[in-house]
């Protein structure tokens, strides 16, 4: 798909300019929109058009987690900061309804062009991509604000009651959401000419579905709401089609286990057998983008990391749980990823990381390996990176990024299976242990709960259910839907986990991390200090131990791991955003979300 040409497709579109007049405005245009959708070549370059605008961004798809309880940053979101409120927040804006219009404006003017162009299912595709991109708008608005005004097309500048009216329950709008997305599924094609060349289908619909439908069906199981076993149900229904009746498997080759994962990600074009939709990269068309510089720089990113407790989570090979071995806690980090699930050694830096420095191919610890400059935990994120210096300092990685893959769909299906309390061995082989022995692991089901989940998750104590956020946690690392599990799970109280890192065996004294025989670090306060001569080839780090210590952003904790010292405050009424009070001056029929 030609992405510069696309933006031909939304020119006939102008920004909405009030919130009073943001679902009003006639385009500027040249020509009719009777006369511009008289063509399938129109209609697929305004469709197009939408991928251009309204897929996610390079920025959700690789960071969009960045403010969650697994990943640390050196800063926070305003949101998690105290003072956060409705005078400050600005995501009810003209801007943010753009994409509503658009799209009504295109489902309106098809049907009036449907005579002339006389082909009913091409007009039906067509109008199950725009409903497709409805959907997924009205779920954003839904996640971000509870109720939210429901508009099924452009609002006549003359009725007030309509610009002016208050938000619509949740269960109304989503009862929408569910007919658009069942809408696109029953009438998008799944013809050759649209399955693997990067736009809407309905493969893709039905992977927004089984996404869409496991949220709200989970958000209304944990928050108390009602429906729940409608949503999981009809998610179920989406995954399992996508699992029986599509082309789509997971990708991977026997004996390349160790490899398999980092495929998906790091490949330059999208992965096909696994991934259903990709923001697709295209150095031709200048289509590149900055993860690689990101994830890498101490000053372009936000020295993004893990916390152990999530490294923590990976399995052992066997498929026997790392925090079941005595002191797991306290293993240097040489030795804490030894025969380790392989996804944590192509999701983070690990002693066996290799990437080209200078052109060249390494494993030297000393060149691969960065400082706290560009890290905060020394679990330093590498799963979007091209593993090439010539690409961490600008915005030149060329790797595709995937927006719907087959593994997510293997973990929709068996969450619902297991929130519906129907997961037994058959719907876990045909799942997760598929996940797990593509990255050469035992796929073993469990025998019991796990404590150390239980424990982290708290209040679940089904092994299934904990079973299978272990494998969503590791499977989709920074893939933009960590957050949305917390909100959905109600568990918003671990965004502001402690930010956790490596084991440190004794403050004040060198050791070796890398495992290669010689002191690569060492950690002192001023109550622990420094040796008095320096040993070469040791990076010196000043933490804060205890009271007295010099103030510095580290400290530790009991089990002696480094820990990153953030602010953030979460109270339950942060499970929706404030309606802005500068939306509510113009329309006070908005109300305000309960508590803000």
């Amino acid at each position: 798909m030609n992405f510069n040409k696309n933006m031909l497709g939304l020119s006939v579109a102008i920004l909405f300019l009030s919130c009073q007049k943001n679902l009003n405005q006639e385009p500027i245009r040249s020509i009719s929109a009777e006369t511009y959708f008289d063509s399938e070549s129109a209609l697929k370059t305004y469709a197009n058009g939408f991928l251009t605008r309204y897929l996610p961004s390079v920025e959700n798809l690789t960071r969009g987690d960045q403010y969650s309880d697994i990943s640390v940053t050196t800063q926070t979101e305003a949101f998690l900061k105290p003072g956060f409120n409705a005078l400050t927040t600005n995501n009810w804006t003209a801007g943010t309804w753009e994409q509503l219009y658009n799209v009504n404006y295109f489902l309106v003017n098809l049907q009036k062009s449907a005579a002339k162009l006389n082909n009913d299912a091409l007009v039906k595709h067509y109008e199950g991509v725009g409903r497709f991109w409805r959907a997924w708008f009205y779920w954003d608005k839904v996640k971000l604000f509870g109720d939210v005004p429901w508009y099924g097309e452009p609002i006549d500048p003359n009725d007030e009651a309509q610009l002016y009216k208050g938000r619509d329950p949740r269960e109304m709008v989503m009862q929408h959401v569910l007919e658009d997305l069942d809408f696109a599924i029953l009438h998008c094609s799944q013809e050759d000419k649209y399955v693997n060349k990067n736009v809407i289908n309905r493969y893709v619909a039905l992977a927004l579905k089984s996404r869409i439908c496991l949220f709200e069906g989970t958000f209304r199981k944990y928050h108390g709401l009602a429906d729940s076993e409608k949503w999981l149900q009809a998610s179920l229904a989406a995954s399992q089609e996508l699992m029986s009746k599509s082309p789509f498997g997971l990708l991977g080759t026997v004996g390349e286990e160790s490899t398999n994962y980092k495929k998906v990600f790091k490949s330059l074009a999208p992965q096909y057998k696994e991934v259903i939709l990709s923001n697709e990269m295209n150095i031709e068309e200048n289509r590149v983008h900055d993860a690689s510089w990101f994830f890498s720089s101490g000053t372009a990113g936000q020295r993004n990391s893990v916390t152990k407790a999530f490294v923590n989570m990976y399995l052992n090979l066997d498929g026997s749980r790392y925090t079941d071995l005595p002191n797991y806690n306290k293993k240097v980090f040489s030795e804490e990823f030894k025969n380790r699930d392989y996804r944590l050694q192509q999701s983070i830096i690990t002693p066996a990381y290799r990437k080209k420095v200078a052109g060249t191919e390494t494993n030297d610890f000393a060149k691969v390996f960065p400082g706290l400059g560009s890290q905060l935990t020394y679990y330093r994120i590498i799963k979007w990176n091209m593993d090439d210096d010539a690409f961490e300092s600008n915005t030149s990685s060329q790797n595709s990024l995937s927006v719907f893959r087959f593994a997510e769909i293997l973990l929709n299906y068996a969450e619902a299976k297991a929130e519906l309390g129907e997961m037994h061995t058959e719907e876990w082989n045909k799942s997760i242990r598929l996940l797990r022995e593509r990255s050469g692991v035992n796929g073993k089901e469990p025998s019991v709960a796990d404590p150390y989940l239980q424990n982290y998750y708290e209040g679940v104590s089904d092994k299934w259910i904990l079973e299978v956020r272990r494998e969503r946690a590791v499977e989709m690392l920074m893939e933009d839907v960590r957050r949305d599990d917390l909100m959905r799970w109600k568990l918003g109280q671990k965004l502001t986990v402690e930010m956790a890192g490596i084991y440190i065996p004794e403050l004040g004294k060198p050791f070796d991390m890398s495992g290669d025989g010689k002191n690569d670090i060492c950690f002192y306060s001023t109550s622990s200090p420094r040796p008095t001569a320096t040993e070469p080839g040791v990076t010196y780090v000043q933490i804060t131990a205890k009271a007295g210590d010099a103030a510095t952003t580290y400290g530790i904790n009991s089990d002696n791991n480094l820990v990153y010292k953030l602010d953030r405050i979460w109270l339950d009424k942060m499970y929706y955003y404030p309606i802005p009070q500068a939306a509510i001056n113009i329309n006070p029929n908005l109300g305000q979300n309960n508590e803000w």
